[in-house]
């Protein structure tokens, strides 16, 4: 979204790129330049040295191939001459410690690592004698120090290794680097390292300098003289360096008088808000966030109080913020992410006219935006998402026309019309979603309504859009991203749609009830595509083979259609594709051997078609696959042995197939594995006795991660877990030809759901089973089991659902704990030497023959206690008869009276 960090970032790069590329025009070494222009073979050694000293689990390096070093993917030649002027190598699969404030690397996050670099930098690189740019962030060197032939780099002007977990104290050669114009250092270790500041001084030239959550407590005292001799800084971030006090001086940073942007946020300053911060004549933007700072603030700056534990109702401090502020000079307020920050919005919020920034988001607010909103005549930004917010938004907001970018998501608003829209000549940026799939929000505009603005960015999720597709898209022709899930949409995707020569990097159509059959030509409209997503709709006809040629695609989701046909051959030049999802279809013929070449794919759902064939081995490239799911198909063969190869796998789940023969003990060295499903195909031999050291279900997660979307059977039912799917653990090996006794697995402690019925398996019951706390559901019914029932099955107390029927078990059932909730006596039937619960299942049995047998006598007995004495006394004969015939005449008599009755009110009626 847009804010102001990025506004000046992007007004930074491009001041410093027409002040040190004005020289020479380059050009990326993965495209086609005009010019020819191949690196020497001096540079094409270095390259290749430095890569053979480089781990790259992704293939990330895979074009480093050939002699023409200048079209490797991250290299940059100047085009002028044959050399090597950038090596642009960050992980952008991994999570940006700006992103969310926080040190994290890219280890800090699970996608990020499967793709970072590591190992060794060769000092070949020296050989580059041109670099002026050198960006290795965000992979994950383990702890190596930063090279000290970095600072060698005489015509270095870019050095970016934050979040690159490198290990010891930056080394001090980095201060020869005296062109360098940006240095980023943000995050660089995972550990955490006392630095000092005394090299900074040599980086004369520098403008940009990212610092961030580094250790400088020892240059507390003297930081910010060694940021003075930095005279043409114009960025300074130094937040999370634990510097822990503010110099009390009118100029404490000497000759720099640029500067526009400051960080100082979490560095546990404990003192009043010193003035000198307010005397930078271009300041636009200074983060003090998590500090605990006192004092006013001047008029024309911005206010952020974000991530902190400001509690109670906004309306006395926007009251008294509009006072205080004298006019209502406030620029930007941020008080984002205070959960216990609610209350009402106050019209006093209408008196900060200055205002260009509110963010509101991930509080407790209640109630409606107020109309006093409208005032903001300057407000450029505005986030309220994540509140508990209702109502009907004012009209108000039509007015602001200064207004780029808004976020009304997770807030049950009710209606929005033309009127809110009707002055916001500016906005790029709109976003109203929610989780929940109940829609509140309907969109209450005419076909023939044309929008006053251009956006970029849409994202409408959960909101009444339909039955109709919008027509008003026809004059978005800017757009970027485009989300219209759950929008209630009931009709084909207009061909002027895929016509409007969009460069959409993401379209999201999903949960809809869109019908027809895709574009053929999708791939040649829309090539700049990364994130395709239309599933959960009723689609037909076959896969375009136009999408091979969008050769960017990071995710491609066609789950939940009508999807027919071979999948096609699109899976070529494909380098970024992690998410192939086509689950659910009817999608037929063998999976294509090309899918091997996708060496990011991370998600391979494949489920719910009528594919045939084996597993193609090719797939065995596929070395980062954390969701591997081919079930409920046709496919037959062997599992393969390579799948033990696939390291990165937490869930493989092949059943409902033909699969046959034994299952490969390689699958025990899957170590991340959590949920392994193999039922219902025609598995044979022994369960690998190894199980037991999938360790992936028996340790604990620390943190949410995305597992995609996936149908469970556990608790005698199927589920579909999503956003939880990360906790669940489970094997299911039911309904096979597996034979021979129950694999020991006391060791996967976080096992939940353990299946292994309807199999020829024989043994007793392990003793140990009990170590399984976590398990909930069991089932080894309909095998070959016997002995008792191990007393330490008592201990599983989260067991909540159990069948051990149909087997060969004997001895007394336990009644403490969790089997005393199990009154059903059919888990245990077909157990003829049990006993305990289920006998009251044959006492029910004995006494509904019983039953039977005496309704026979019953009946004899009860027919002759009546009849059998009017048959030999004519006297109570003859007296049974005259009452019947009593009764006959009384009841005729009232039936008759009746009938007069009805018919003389009939005729009262008629007259």
């Amino acid at each position: 979204m847009a804010n102001i960090n990025a506004s000046i970032h992007f007004l930074l790069l491009i001041f410093l790129s027409s002040t040190f590329l004005h020289l020479e025009t380059v050009k990326l070494g993965s495209c086609n330049g005009v010019l020819n222009v191949s690196c020497t073979e001096i540079e094409r050694k270095a390259l290749v040295d430095f890569k053979q000293g480089l781990t790259d689990p992704s293939g990330r390096l895979s074009s480093w191939v050939g002699l023409d070093c200048c079209r490797w993917r991250g290299v940059v030649c100047s085009q002028r001459a044959p050399q090597v002027i950038k090596l642009k190598l960050r992980n952008r699969y991994a999570r940006s410690p700006d992103a969310d404030g926080e040190a994290t690397g890219a280890f800090g996050d699970y996608y990020g690592a499967a793709h970072a670099f590591g190992g060794e930098i060769s000092h070949s690189l020296l050989d580059l004698k041109y670099l002026r740019y050198l960006d290795l962030s965000m992979n994950y060197f383990g702890g190596l120090k930063i090279p000290k032939f970095i600072g060698s780099f005489k015509r270095l002007r870019y050095l970016n290794l934050s979040g690159a977990s490198f290990g010891g104290t930056i080394p001090p050669h980095l201060g020869n680097l005296s062109s360098l114009l940006y240095l980023d250092l943000n995050s660089y270790s995972l550990e955490s390292v006392e630095n000092d500041l005394h090299w900074l001084s040599g980086l004369s030239s520098l403008r940009h300098l990212n610092l961030g959550n580094i250790d400088f407590s020892k240059a507390a005292a003297y930081w910010h003289r060694a940021v003075s001799s930095l005279s043409s800084l114009l960025e300074l971030r130094l937040p999370g360096c634990g510097l822990s006090s503010l110099p009390d001086l009118s100029l404490p940073f000497g000759n720099v008088t640029s500067l526009s942007m400051l960080d100082l946020s979490n560095n546990g300053f404990n003192s009043s808000i010193p003035h000198w911060l307010f005397n930078f004549s271009s300041l636009a933007y200074l983060d003090l966030n998590s500090n605990n700072l006192q004092g006013s603030v001047p008029d024309g700056f911005g206010l952020k109080l974000s991530f902190n534990s400001i509690s109670g109702e906004i309306t006395g401090f926007m009251d008294g913020l509009s006072e205080c502020v004298n006019g209502s000079s406030l620029e930007s307020l941020d008080l984002g992410f205070n959960d216990k920050l609610g209350g009402f919005l106050p019209d006093a919020l209408g008196h900060l006219k200055n205002l260009k920034s509110l963010r509101l988001w991930s509080n407790s607010f209640v109630g409606s935006i107020p109309n006093s909103i409208g005032n903001l005549s300057s407000l450029k930004e505005f986030y309220i998402s994540e509140n508990q917010m209702n109502g009907i938004i004012p009209e108000s907001m039509g007015q602001l026309s200064a207004l780029v970018a808004v976020d009304l998501s997770e807030n049950p608003w009710v209606g929005v019309g033309e009127s809110h829209f009707s002055n916001l000549t500016n906005l790029t940026e709109l976003a109203i979603k929610k989780v929940s799939p109940n829609v509140t929000l309907a969109f209450n505009v005419s076909s023939k309504w044309i929008p006053p603005f251009k956006l970029n960015y849409l994202e409408l999720r959960t909101c009444q859009l339909g039955p109709k597709f919008p027509a008003w898209l026809r004059n978005q022709n800017q757009l970027k991203t485009l989300v219209l899930n759950n929008a209630r949409i009931s009709d084909t995707i207009p061909d002027w749609f895929w016509k409007l020569d969009l460069q959409l990097s993401s379209l999201y159509l999903r949960d809809n009830s869109f019908s027809g059959p895709m574009p053929r030509d999708v791939g040649k409209t829309m090539p700049w595509l990364t994130n395709f997503d239309v599933s959960w709709n009723s689609l037909n006809g076959t896969i375009p083979l136009s999408i091979g040629k969008i050769t960017g695609l990071a995710s491609l989701v066609l789950s939940n259609n009508h999807l027919s046909g071979e999948i096609p051959l699109i899976w070529n030049d494909k380098p970024d594709l992690y998410i192939v999802d086509m689950a659910n279809n009817s999608l037929s013929g063998e999976i294509p051997s090309s899918m091997g070449t996708l060496n990011s794919l991370m998600f391979l759902i494949l489920s719910g078609n009528k594919l045939s064939g084996e597993i193609p081995s090719s797939l065995q490239n596929c070395k980062i696959m954390d969701s591997f799911d081919l079930g409920d198909n046709r496919l037959s063969g062997n599992l393969p042995s390579w799948i033990g190869e696939m390291q990165s796998l937490l869930i493989l789940r092949l059943r409902s197939n033909f699969f046959d023969g034994n299952i490969p003990s390689q699958v025990c060295s899957l170590s991340h594995l959590h949920i392994l499903d193999l039922a219902h195909d025609n598995l044979s031999g022994f369960i690998p006795s190894c199980l037991g050291n999938l360790s992936g279900m028996a340790t604990e997660i620390s943190s949410e991660r995305y597992e995609g979307q996936l149908s469970v059977v556990m608790k005698g039912r199927e589920l579909i877990y999503q956003n939880t799917l990360y906790l669940v653990n489970s094997i299911d090996l039911s309904d096979n030809n597996l034979s021979g006794k129950l694999p020991e697995l006391r060791n996967l402690s976080r096992l939940g759901t353990l299946n292994l019925s309807i199999n020829h398996l024989t043994g007793n019951i392990p003793e140990d089973i009990g170590s399984l706390s976590q398990l909930e559901t069991l089932d080894l019914s309909r095998n070959q089991l016997s002995g008792p029932i191990p007393p330490s099955m008592v201990s599983l107390t989260s067991l909540n659902h159990l069948n051990l029927s149909y087997n060969k078990l004997s001895g007394k059932i336990p009644t403490s704990n969790q089997f005393q909730t199990f009154n059903d006596p059919s888990i245990y039937k077909n157990n003829l030497a049990l006993c305990g619960n289920h006998d009251d299942e044959h006492e029910d049995e004995f006494e509904m023959k019983w039953f039977y047998v005496s309704m026979g006598p019953g009946f004899v007995v009860g027919f002759w206690g009546v009849f059998g004495p009017l048959i030999i006394n004519r006297s109570w004969r003859r007296a049974y008869f005259r009452f019947l015939d009593e009764m006959k005449d009384r009841v005729m008599v009232v039936i008759t009276r009746l009938q007069k009755k009805c018919n003389w009110e009939r005729r009262q009626h008629g007259t």
